[in-house]
This record gives C-alpha cells, structure tokens and sequence, in this order.
C-alpha cells in the first residue's frame, strides 16, 4: 500500500491547534511539505516547530484571516506560484452552538462566509495546478451532522450541509483529473470546541461540566471521546495515492455515534 507523501505539498487550514495540527503533524510523518495557515501566528510558529522533518521537508506557516477575501487570494497566488499544492485540508472552527429558531441573518451568512466560501476560494486557487500534477487530495473536516443533524447546533448543521452538497459535486467535477474530494466528519472529539459546547451546555441546564459529559459519553458506543490524532489518521489517508478511488464521501469518525449506516 502506498502511503506516501514524499515530495508532496499540503495546505491545512486552521493547523494553529486541535484537529489541524494533527493532520498536519500527520502529514508531515508521512514526508509532506506542511505549509500551515490559521490566524493565531504565536500558535502557528510553535505547531510549525513540532512537525516532523526527517526527510528534510521545510515546513512554514502564513497568518490569514479567511474574512479577508482579497488577502487570502493574494496569500494563496503567492503560494501556488512557488509550486503545486498537492493537499488541501479545509479547516475552520464550526458556529456558535444554538438553537435555529433563535438564528440571525447574520450568523447564517458569516458561516457561510466561513465554510463554504472559503472552502471555495481555496480549492479554485489550487485546483489548476493539481490539474497539471494530475495529483489533487481536497479533504474537507466537517461535522457527523451532515448525517443528522445535532442537537442545538442549528446554523452549524444548516452549513454543513452545504459544505457536504458542495464537495459531493466538486468530487464529480474533479475525479477525471486525478483528483479527489472527500469530507471527514469528526464526532465528539477532544478540542476547544468541544470544551465550548460542553461549558454552553452546562450553563443552559446549570449543571456541571461532567455530568454534560457523561451524557454525551453515554451516546457514543465507544464509551469515550475522540482524539484529534484520531481524525487525522483517516484524513491523511484520504491525502495518500493508496485512496486515489475514494472520491466524493463523507467518512464518519465518531467512535459509531451516527445513527445511519
């Protein structure tokens, strides 16, 4: 089975911490050039510092705001012309936990703005080059709630979904060109976001964090929550030339919480 990434180049997206920087150190142990983006350039520096490099890969971060339309372009010009991105790995923190009823306008067209725009800002400005390559992973984290929707989650699941639709036809666009376009959909995983929607929780039902938490567990029939590396392993082999026919799917990795097969 071929597993490798020597010689190949990776853009992830929100790599700054939680699931990000473990793809991308995952990335990097498989022999990718990681190229790391996120907003936070204190945590950017230190995550760069932790991959590895044994096969002399040089590793680099960029500071962008994905808000920032015509930054982001300029950013991703300059870094397609240094050389081909062979990975893309769309990556952004979910919205703010609430019910949709008590949804704004607003709060629909910033996530939006964040997840689908940005996922498609980003693939058109590398999709060419993978195209020359005949070589393209695009690999969008996204959320088990592409499958059912969660509770309390409203305008989350609402883009997520979108960001499901969008990929699924890309994949269809892009399959004939070598290069594939698949969703990871973490469930309850270990990182500040879900730290947030436990504290949210806890709060709305004043009760503790703990007892949020063996609710949860309690869903789950693993019995516990995820771990980043956890994701990251099937994401990055979704990056590999050994999934070059996986194209167009959502890939659950949620210790068997979905309800559907």
């Amino acid at each position: 089975m071929n597993l490798t990434l020597e010689g190949k180049r990776a853009l992830v997206c929100g790599a700054s911490q939680g699931i990000g920087l473990a793809i991308a150190a995952e990335l990097a142990l498989m022999g990718a050039q990681c190229i790391l983006l996120a907003r936070n350039e204190e945590l950017l520096r230190s995550a760069v510092a932790r991959l590895d490099n044994t096969l002399q890969q040089v590793h680099r971060y960029h500071v962008v705001d994905f808000n920032d339309a015509a930054a982001t372009e300029a950013l991703l010009a300059s870094i397609v012309a240094e050389g081909p991105v062979h990975i893309l790995v769309n990556n952004s923190g979910g919205p703010a936990a609430g019910p949709i009823t008590e949804a704004t306008e607003d709060q629909f067209l910033q996530a939006f703005q964040q997840h689908l725009l940005t996922n498609h800002r980003l693939t058109k400005a590398v999709m060419g080059r993978m195209k020359e390559e005949g070589y393209g992973r695009i690999i969008n984290i996204v959320s088990t709630s592409v499958k059912i929707p969660l509770k309390n989650l409203g305008v989350s699941n609402t883009i997520r979904g979108a960001v499901a639709s969008w990929a699924k036809t890309m994949a269809n666009e892009l399959g004939q060109f070598g290069i594939t376009v698949n969703n990871v959909l973490p469930g309850a995983t270990r990182t500040g976001r879900l730290e947030a929607i436990v504290n949210n929780a806890a709060q709305k039902k004043g009760t503790g964090t703990a007892e949020v938490e063996a609710e949860m567990i309690a869903e789950i029939p693993a019995r516990r929550f995820g771990d980043p590396a956890e994701i990251a392993a099937v994401a990055a082999f979704l990056a590999t030339p050994a999934a070059a026919y996986v194209n167009g799917t959502s890939i659950p990795v949620d210790g068997g919480r979905t309800g559907s097969i």
